[in-house]
């Protein structure tokens, strides 16, 4: 069965990981193949009524926005999305990769489809099973965030890896410890390469160090070709699509790896410029002048930006809220409900955004959201 057929209906069979990796091989837009060559996929916030309710409008809107602003995909019940969806009592997870698969397909043109993550979380048995709820749903791949399982050791996870992989192809996640992840070891990362269905790793640990130790690992394993990773490093996503990393191979060879794309919190907002920051760092490491340039006075203002709205000041507590305000100000979202009463901007972060938003009026996509605001809406 191929992805394209998975999509193409409201409850298609699940996908196996070899199925999807045999697609890609035969068909150069099928979403594995789109998701390894790279690209921009925004982690997906959530869109809540003034009641609290999946607000499914604005929702919609939302993924059509990122789509039609050049995404190659979306991340969905992820750390920007709000983990609090993860809880069953809530009934939300179904609904809400139910409500992003199906806008997805409006978008189903030429055989190329937009590529679909689904963010897992918990323990073992939840993690398998949400898989299994999003392979059902025509989800290509997961991130597998180290996120609701306690104090467990790494073996723990690489086990959890292997279960989750039997479901779907697994995009593994260095998640920040002030959000909820942990430090991993080089030889963690080199062993989730190993697996077979580990297909890509979303490196965001905020820390260079801990950065490059996903790198060595990777360069270590047999596997490194077969692995795409993404910079999830929202402090310093100009600097890692433009470097290309050195890493020692297991015979002492040395090895580049490139971070492809970005799965983002920070592109959940001004995604066209995101696409077209992209798009500028290919052209640099291609050896063009002029977008290195432009690319060196973006990286000081994009950070600063990113720091605002992530809050990093209060050690990122309004991280999810900073992204909703700039959302809500360009008339995505229609207010600040959050899953949780823990989401809420910070004191003084709305004057913050206020200042950015003077500041560097070219990081926005003001523009291309208000033409087109009404129809994604509709």
């Amino acid at each position: 069965m191929t992805a394209e057929t998975a999509l193409s209906r409201s409850r298609p069979e699940p996908i196996d990981p070899a199925d999807t990796a045999r697609s890609a091989a035969t068909e150069p837009t099928a979403p594995l193949e789109r998701f390894r060559a790279g690209g921009v996929i925004p982690a997906h916030p959530l869109a809540l009524t003034d009641d609290g309710r999946l607000d499914e409008r604005r929702q919609r809107a939302l993924t059509r926005y990122y789509l039609e602003a050049g995404s190659i995909g979306v991340a969905v019940a992820v750390h920007t999305t709000q983990f609090a969806v993860h809880e069953p009592g809530r009934g939300l997870l179904d609904p809400l990769l139910t409500l992003a698969a199906e806008t997805a397909r409006e978008y189903h043109s030429d055989g190329e489809l937009p590529v679909l993550v689904a963010g897992l979380s918990g323990p073992t048995e939840q993690a398998v099973a949400e898989a299994r709820l999003a392979a059902d749903l025509g989800y290509h791949l997961c991130l597998l965030a180290p996120h609701g399982v306690g104090d467990v050791d790494e073996s723990y996870l690489l086990d959890r890896a292997r279960a989750v992989g039997e479901v779907l192809p697994v995009i593994g996640f260095y998640l920040q410890p002030a959000v909820g992840g942990r430090r991993l070891s080089r030889t963690f990362w080199r062993s989730l390469a190993e697996l077979p269905t580990t297909v890509g790793i979303k490196v965001a640990p905020f820390d260079r160090y801990a950065t490059l130790e996903v790198v060595h690992g990777v360069a270590e394993s047999a596997r490194r070709s077969e692995i795409a990773l993404y910079t999830g490093n929202d402090d310093h996503i100009v600097m890692d699509l433009l470097t290309s990393f050195t890493g020692t191979t297991s015979t002492g060879r040395l090895e580049r790896l490139e971070m492809v794309g970005g799965l983002l919190g920070q592109w959940a907002v001004w995604t066209q410029e995101a696409v077209r920051t992209l798009g500028l760092a290919r052209r640099a490491k291609a050896g063009e002048v002029q977008p290195l340039h432009e690319l060196l006075q973006l990286n000081p203002a994009l950070t600063d930006a990113n720091g605002v709205l992530f809050d990093a000041p209060n050690s990122f507590a309004g991280s999810i809220a900073g992204v909703h305000e700039v959302l809500r100000r360009q008339g995505l979202l229609s207010n600040m409900v959050f899953l949780t009463d823990a989401e809420r901007l910070s004191p003084g972060q709305a004057e913050e955004i206020d200042r950015i938003w003077r500041a560097y009026p070219e990081l926005r996509d003001d523009a291309f959201i208000a033409e087109h605001l009404d129809r994604w809406l509709g």
